[in-house]
């Protein structure tokens, strides 16, 4: 597996980059795209985007010189295109799309599971492919993004392909398109577990007696601290659990429960469990 880790507060570097770049859909995650790109860098004259319900935010992009709903009857000639429509309507927009890719043109998508065939089979013309899953903390720069290529992407193409989807945090390469299933259900869905991880621990301080307002503050505080702890830190996460964890002590009585015969670890495999094969089920 490779990894592609921008320095803290950059991404990757679109600077040089020549070419054009289209956007399908520019929903949460395409609009955190574009603005990833911005900030690397490309010029935005280099960016085009068609979506036919932008916010106002896209829509704004449009006066710094992003090209918004280009006439895709005449021809594009985009060097890459990336699609971030919604994976339920991938069927309706596909035709639309088509005529758009050449045998030249990168093609990245961000849909939730829509394999390499799927693609390969909507877009007849297209060769090089790379499927990516990212994540929502990509809004805050903050995300992880797993891609897998086709065998016809190019080094170039796979290091533009880095470089775009590095704009919105860390990038991991993987080859084995099975794997991508796992992936969603531990990074794609994950936030969702932190999120459930700092409701539970909120409830649990009301239960214990505080009030719900400091509850839910240091709920969020220590959930939003740890995780930031975490990343600044090269010490695995079982080193960091120890270094708080005092022999005998109030933490060590907690995770005597937390890490207990079908506690934490075993809820959260079964969980990646179910979402995995839910992810199998959904990509057919």
């Amino acid at each position: 597996m490779e990894t592609s880790k921008p320095a803290a507060g950059q991404s990757g570097d679109l600077r040089d980059f020549s070419g054009l770049i289209l956007l399908v859909g520019a929903g949460k995650m395409g609009g955190a795209l574009v603005d990833g790109w911005l900030g690397a860098g490309l010029e935005p004259e280099k960016v085009a985007v068609i979506e036919p319900n932008p916010s106002p935010h896209i829509a704004a992009l449009g006066s710094r010189g992003v090209r918004l709903n280009p006439d895709t009857t005449a021809s594009v000639n985009a060097d890459a295109i990336v699609i971030a429509v919604k994976p339920q309507t991938a069927a309706e927009a596909m035709p639309a799309i088509a005529p758009m890719v050449g045998p030249s043109t990168l093609v990245v998508s961000i849909m939730a599971g829509r394999t390499l065939r799927f693609l390969a089979g909507a877009l007849k013309q297209a060769g090089a492919i790379v499927r990516a899953m990212p994540n929502t903390p990509a809004s805050i720069g903050r995300g992880i993004t797993v891609a897998c290529p086709n065998g016809k992407v190019s080094a170039s193409q796979r290091k533009l392909a880095g470089d775009l989807l590095a704009a919105t945090g860390t990038v991991e390469w993987v080859d084995d398109e099975a794997l991508m299933d796992a992936v969603t259900a531990v990074s794609g869905s994950g936030p969702a577990y932190v999120f459930l991880l700092a409701e539970a621990l909120a409830e649990a301080a009301i239960t214990a007696g505080l009030p719900s307002s400091l509850a839910e503050t240091l709920a969020r505080e220590t959930i939003a601290g740890s995780g930031e702890l975490l990343h600044r830190s090269a010490l695995p996460a079982a080193t960091l659990r120890e270094n708080v964890t005092s022999p005998g002590g109030t933490t060590a009585a907690a995770l005597e429960v937390l890490m207990g015969q079908e506690a934490l670890t075993a809820l959260m495999t079964k969980a990646v469990a179910a979402a995995t094969a839910r992810s199998r089920k959904l990509a057919g």
